[in-house]
């Protein structure tokens, strides 16, 4: 039971890591035209490419404890609060400017619900 928990969690990680990966790449290539066809001012672009490619290096970090999950229990953690904190940064966002786009919803709801999951199922993995 315990191969199939740890393969399926593999298989989560790498399908979720898509959504880092995938964002943070868009924003590096596109800017803030990823989600807005107005142009921004250069620092606020410079600042999203900038955080996008801290989103890159969360995915693919993340992509990179996959063969070894069982074993990455501290590396694992630390990146899932990271994302958990960015997540209540998005929260206070809906809480104080109203609700946004259906896709920061959904990266909302990967932040605060998928990524504890995620770090529960990666810990009760490594203790076993």
């Amino acid at each position: 039971m315990k191969k199939i928990s740890r393969r399926l969690l593999q298989i989560s990680i790498a399908i979720g890591g898509i959504v880092p990966v995938g964002g943070g790449l868009g924003g590096i290539i596109m800017g803030t035209y990823i989600v807005t066809d107005n142009p921004a001012p250069d620092a606020i672009d410079s600042h999203f490419r900038y955080l996008s490619g801290l989103l890159l290096g969360i995915g693919l970090s993340f992509w990179y404890m996959i063969p070894t999950i069982e074993k990455q229990g501290a590396r694992f953690q630390l990146l899932a609060l990271i994302v958990f904190i960015g997540g209540l940064g998005r929260l206070w966002s809906l809480w104080t400017l109203g609700t946004p786009a259906p896709n920061m919803l959904f990266g909302l709801g990967m932040e605060l619900v998928v990524m504890p999951l995620l770090a529960f199922w990666q810990y009760a993995i490594s203790k076993a």
